[in-house]
Parts: structure tokens; C-alpha cells; sequence
């Protein structure tokens, strides 16, 4: 049988400053790298966090905005008084406890994507 490495999502981005603003200074992730097929073409970069890989692109083709996905963490307290502390104006998550034993931070980036940060509750 294959076996299958990790997945990478493509989230669709409009504005580059509002995206760097929201992935780098609010959430922590470090960028990667940028590339453009020319200096006035559209922006597709990689962002990173531990273990945790985006890709965003303003290729209109790539993906569609709205897309959700769920990123697991080993300590969602620290991540959510993170972000609290940064008071980032578009982002004040709550934590919810799930039904199916999760425990999740949901936040929408500034072009509709939804990402919620899990982890399993304590016993």
C-alpha cells in the first residue's frame, strides 16, 4: 500500500500586505519564500510553523477563498493567550470544547479562510 506524506494547503489570498499581516505578525508563521512568474504577476508564497505548511496564492486559478482546515497543536491555551496578548483587531478567538473530544480555536483570515487550531481534550 502507499503511504502518504503530509498535505499542504493552497489558501486563496487578494491582498499581499493584509495576508503577511495576518499569517506573519498576528499567527507566527515565517515566510518561506515569495515567487512571481513576473515582477507584476500574481504572488504565491509558503508560509511555515513548526510543522505546520501554507501555501498562499493570488493565482485566481489555484483555490477558492472560503476554504477551512484544521491544524492540530499541542497546547492550545499558550496559542490562544499568543494571540490574545497581540490584540491583532480582526482576531479575538474563543476556545470551544467539541462534542467529538476537540477542543478548537477558529479563526477566519482576512480573505474568508477559515483555520482551526485542535487539540484533544484532557482526560
Amino acid at each position: 500500500m502507499t503511504t502518504m506524506g503530509p498535505s499542504t494547503p493552497i489558501l486563496r489570498i487578494f491582498d499581499e500586505a493584509a495576508a503577511t499581516a495576518f499569517h506573519r505578525d498576528c499567527l507566527g508563521f515565517r515566510i518561506d519564500w515569495q515567487h512571481r512568474f513576473e515582477a507584476d504577476a500574481p504572488l504565491y508564497m509558503q508560509v511555515s510553523r513548526g510543522a505546520c505548511v501554507l501555501h498562499l496564492s493570488a493565482h485566481h486559478g489555484d483555490c477558492c477563498p472560503g476554504a477551512a482546515m484544521r491544524i492540530a497543536v499541542d497546547d492550545l491555551d499558550a496559542l490562544h493567550a499568543e494571540l490574545s496578548a497581540k490584540a491583532y483587531r480582526h482576531v479575538r478567538p474563543g476556545i470551544e470544547r467539541m462534542p467529538w473530544g476537540r477542543r478548537d480555536m477558529s479563526i477566519r483570515d482576512p480573505f474568508g479562510n477559515r483555520l482551526v487550531f485542535t487539540t484533544a481534550v484532557s482526560a
